[in-house]
C-alpha cells in the first residue's frame, strides 16, 4: 500500500486551546468570513463549537474585524477593530473557544493580540515584514497565508522572518495560487514543500475555490468543491488542519458569500475529513 507523501521532519507543533497542533487529530479554524452582527457571531460560534466538540476536533472560532482588501470601496468590511475584538472577546468568554481574527498593519498586532489566540496575516500581505515581525513580537501564535503569487518553498523566508523574531509558534497556509486571470489552482503537491518549512500545515479549502473579480465588483467562487478540494488536500498526509469560512445562509454574506461553507453542511464535510485522515493516518 502506498503511503502518503509527507513531510521529511516533524512539524514543530505547538499547545493552542489545550490542543497540540501540528500533531494527533486535525484542528479547524472555521468562521464567518467577516463579523456581521454580534449575535450572528455568537449563532455560528457556538454551532460550530458543538459539531466539533461531539468529534473531538481541536477548534479555533475565526472572523475579520476588518476586509481590507475588497474587490471595490463598496464591498462590507466590517464592525472596525474597537468593537470588532469586543465582539471576539465575548466569543471567547460565551462559547469558551479561542478566536483568530486577521491584522493588515503592524500597530493592530499587540491590540488584536490581548484578545485572540492566533493572529492571522493574509496572503496579499506575507511578505510583509514589518507585520511579520510585529505579529511575532506579541508572542501570540501566527498563521501566514502563503501569498496567491508565491511558491510554497518561498514560505521559509516568510516563516524565518517570524521565528528570526523570537516566536516558534507558526502555522502555514495554503489558499490557492492564481492561475492567469480569474482563477485560482492548488497545488497539491506544494504542501509537502510547505511542510518541509518544519511548521504545520493549513488547507484553506473555501479561498481556494475563489474566482477573483468574476462577479465585477466582488469576487466569485464555487462552494461546491471546498469538500472535493479539501479531502485531496487531507489526502496528501501533509496537512495538520483546515480553515473553512461558514454561514447559514453564504449568499447574505457580505464578503466571499460564494465560497462559503453552509452552516448545515459542515457535519458532513468534517464526517468525510475525519475518514480521509483516518485512512491516510499510520496507526500507533
Amino acid at each position: 500500500m502506498l503511503t502518503p507523501a509527507t513531510a521529511s521532519t516533524a512539524p514543530k507543533a505547538f499547545e493552542l486551546g489545550g490542543h497540540r497542533f501540528g500533531e494527533g487529530p486535525l484542528f479547524f479554524l472555521a468562521g464567518p468570513c467577516v463579523l456581521q452582527s454580534k449575535q450572528l457571531t455568537l449563532d455560528i460560534a457556538g454551532t460550530v463549537r458543538d459539531a466539533m466538540a461531539s468529534r473531538g476536533l481541536p477548534y479555533v472560532f475565526k472572523a475579520s474585524f476588518d476586509k481590507a482588501n475588497r474587490s471595490s470601496l463598496s464591498g462590507g468590511r466590517g464592525p472596525g477593530m474597537e468593537e470588532g475584538l469586543t465582539w471576539l472577546a465575548e466569543v471567547k468568554r460565551e462559547i469558551g473557544v479561542p478566536v483568530v481574527t486577521d491584522v493588515h498593519h503592524p500597530e493592530q498586532c499587540a491590540a488584536a493580540a490581548e484578545v485572540v489566540d492566533l493572529l492571522q496575516i493574509p496572503a496579499f500581505l506575507c511578505r510583509q515584514t514589518d507585520l511579520l515581525v510585529a505579529a511575532a513580537k506579541t508572542g501570540c501564535a501566527i498563521n501566514v497565508k502563503k501569498g496567491q503569487f508565491l511558491s510554497p518553498w518561498d514560505m521559509g523566508n516568510v516563516t524565518a522572518k517570524v521565528t528570526e523574531s523570537g516566536n516558534e509558534r507558526v502555522l502555514v497556509t495554503e489558499r490557492g495560487t492564481t492561475f492567469g486571470y480569474g482563477r485560482l489552482v492548488v497545488d497539491m503537491a506544494g504542501l509537502r514543500d510547505l511542510a518541509d518549512t518544519g511548521h504545520p500545515v493549513v488547507f484553506d479549502a473555501t479561498h481556494s475555490v475563489q474566482r477573483p473579480g468574476a462577479l465585477g465588483d466582488r469576487t466569485g467562487g464555487d462552494r461546491t468543491l471546498v469538500p472535493l478540494l479539501a479531502r485531496a488536500a487531507v489526502a496528501t498526509g501533509c496537512v495538520h488542519g483546515l480553515f473553512i469560512e461558514t454561514h447559514p445562509d453564504p449568499d447574505s454574506s457580505p464578503s466571499d458569500g460564494p465560497n462559503m461553507v453552509r452552516l448545515e453542511d459542515l457535519p458532513q464535510v468534517l464526517d468525510e475529513l475525519m475518514a480521509v485522515h483516518a485512512a491516510v493516518t499510520p496507526a500507533n
